[in-house]
Parts: structure tokens; C-alpha cells; sequence
């Protein structure tokens, strides 16, 4: 809820184009209608939507109007919009580097860790967007975000590896190699996702932790040089092959070794690589 020292404070000020006025006769009315301005059809609260927009100044406002009310703080930062998502969530979404520094000193544990309906949290929405510094500013706060997961088992590591951010994936190797190991629940690990999206760098980075990654299968017993040559990268194909020269005979569930896959597919140039392999 916005305070009444909250609105005296920025009478007359613009918020998102929408005057914010001293209460009046209509307090209640005016209230109701402002809220509804700042939130939208996401449901937000005020927080979330200073949050979102970036406004740092009006963040600690909000909860300078709180401090001394634990109950109400807790339930400021703990209020979910319809996406599920927290004022903390949406500030490291948008790259809000400031306020994510503000917001993470009231968050514990829990709070930080409350996963959106998409399954992530702040931490892990960070690393899908490759923003190392909130990455680096959560995991100092909070070193067990590290380990966080969403329903079908993908770790930070996972979506920072499948969306080609080497520099998150690297500095999540370096915080913890274990995680390379760690597969979703479809059996894919973080070096699959690599693979399958032609990032050569992080699959070599990923290589230099854990060299058994490549001959890891998933549910369909396929290992990340399946998931190579349905694409285009010859590089990458040539990497795995180097580094487990006994991946071009293991076959899938179905039979399929990587060479037939990449014929399958029509990918002449990783045929051929793959083939002169042999």
C-alpha cells in the first residue's frame, strides 16, 4: 500500500505520467485509482512497478515508509504479481543494477529464492539474461542461489549455457563445477544445451571442468554431439569428437549414431566432418 508520507512527499510529482496528489476528501478514491495506474493487468504493487520502471529513488522511499514495521516490510517484498514474480525478480529482469543492490538487504534466503510461474527466480531470470553484474551482486548476498532450480530441474547454469553467456557461465563454473554435472530432468545437461545451440566457447569451458560431460546421455541416449550436428557449427562438432573419440559409435535410442543424424538432417558440411572423423 502507498503511505500518506509517501504521496505528501511527491505531490505534484510525475509517476509513469500519472500526477500523484496530497490525499483529499477523496482520498480513498484517488488512492484506488492510482494504484490501479501504477499496476496494470500484471497485478503489480506500487514496488513492483517502481521496480520495474527503474525509479530507485521512489524503491527507498517505499521502504523508508516501512522500516519499523516488520510484518509490513516482509509483506512488501514477499507480494507476488500475477506472473508470480517479486519486486526483486522484475528489478533483475529489467538489469536494474541499483535498485537489485537496495532491495537484496531486506530479501533472506527464502525471500530471494521465491520462484515466478515460469520457475525462476531473480537469480536465475539474471543469469538467462546474461547479466553478470546481477549475478555476481545476488551470489555475494546469497551464495546458496547458486543451487537454485526450476520445476523441470535447469539450473542458472543451464539457461546462462543455452543462451551463449559465456561470461555467466564462467563465473558460475568458477563459484561451483559441480553443477555442470547436473542434468534437468529431460537428462539434458548444460553441456547438451551448449551443443545444440553452437556455443563453442562454453562448451569448451565446460569441457575444461568436467571432460565426462561428453559422453553424458539424455533420456533419449543421446550424448551433446547428437545435439551438435543438427546444427551448423563444424567447429564445435570437430571439438567433441577430439575430446571423446569414441562418441561417433554411440547411437540413441532409436539406433542413431551423430552421423546418421546429420545426414537425417541435411547438414552436408557437419556430414562430412563428422565423416573424415571416422
Amino acid at each position: 500500500m502507498i503511505s500518506s508520507s509517501f504521496l505528501r512527499r511527491n505531490r505534484g510529482v510525475s509517476c509513469f505520467g500519472y500526477e500523484m496528489e496530497t490525499p483529499t476528501g477523496q482520498q480513498i478514491f484517488r488512492q484506488k485509482k492510482m494504484t490501479k495506474q501504477l499496476t496494470g493487468k500484471r497485478d503489480d504493487t506500487p514496488l513492483h512497478a517502481v521496480a520495474r520502471d527503474g525509479n530507485l529513488e521512489l524503491v527507498m522511499e517505499m521502504i523508508a515508509d516501512n522500516l519499523g514495521e516488520a510484518a509490513e516490510l516482509a509483506l512488501l517484498f514477499s507480494k507476488q504479481n500475477q506472473a508470480g514474480e517479486t519486486a526483486l525478480y522484475v528489478a533483475s529482469e529489467r538489469g536494474h543494477v541499483d535498485i537489485v543492490k537496495e532491495l537484496i538487504k531486506y530479501y533472506d534466503s527464502g525471500l530471494a529464492s521465491l520462484r515466478a510461474r515460469n520457475g525462476y527466480d531473480a537469480f536465475h531470470i539474471a543469469a538467462k539474461q546474461g547479466n553478470l553484474e546481477i549475478v555476481e551482486v545476488l551470489m555475494g548476498v546469497n551464495p546458496d542461489l547458486l543451487l537454485t532450480f526450476d520445476s523441470s530441474n535447469t539450473t542458472a547454469l543451464h539457461s546462462a549455457a543455452s543462451q551463449g553467456h559465456f561470461e555467466v557461465v564462467k563465473f558460475l563454473l568458477e563459484k561451483g563445477s559441480a553443477l555442470a554435472m547436473i542434468a534437468k530432468s529431460n537428462g539434458k545437461t548444460a553441456l547438451h544445451s551448449a551443443a545444440r545451440n553452437g556455443h563453442l566457447e562454453i562448451l569448451k569451458a565446460l569441457l575444461s571442468i568436467e571432460p565426462g560431460l561428453a559422453n553424458k546421455i539424455d533420456q533419449k541416449g543421446q550424448t551433446a554431439l547428437h545435439m551438435a550436428v543438427k546444427g551448423q557449427n563444424v567447429e564445435l562438432v570437430q571439438e567433441l569428437i577430439m575430446a571423446d573419440p569414441s562418441l561417433m559409435n554411440m547411437v540413441d535410442n532409436q539406433g542413431n549414431s551423430a552421423l546418421h543424424i546429420a545426414s537425417r538432417k541435411g547438414r552436408d558440411q557437419v556430414f562430412y566432418a563428422t565423416f573424415h572423423s571416422l
